[in-house]
């Protein structure tokens, strides 16, 4: 996957299965836990990996290139998808 300058994902979690990022190229920085509050720089070399249950958001301050794996081949169904840091902060 490339993420684009300043790219953001939606912050989301994975019901049921757990996540291995792996970045070749780039740094990246994921906030996780519940109310997103813990940033986590991922840098070129750094292997990520996260459990399943855990809300996370991917946000990129430059161009970044990861290589994704998960652990349940239908990982997209047990996506869900959950309120941004905007919401979260007014909460």
């Amino acid at each position: 996957m490339t993420f684009p300058l300043g790219g953001r994902a939606k912050a989301l979690k994975h019901a049921t299965h757990e996540a291995a990022i792996c970045m070749p190229k780039g740094v990246t920085v994921v906030y996780w836990r519940d109310r997103l509050q813990h940033p986590m720089e991922v840098e070129a070399g750094d292997l990520l990996c996260i459990p399943a249950d855990t809300p996370h958001l991917t946000f990129n301050p430059g161009p970044a290139t990861a290589l994704i794996s998960r652990t349940d081949p239908n990982e997209q169904e047990s996506v869900i998808l959950l309120p941004g840091p905007e919401t979260l902060a007014s909460a």
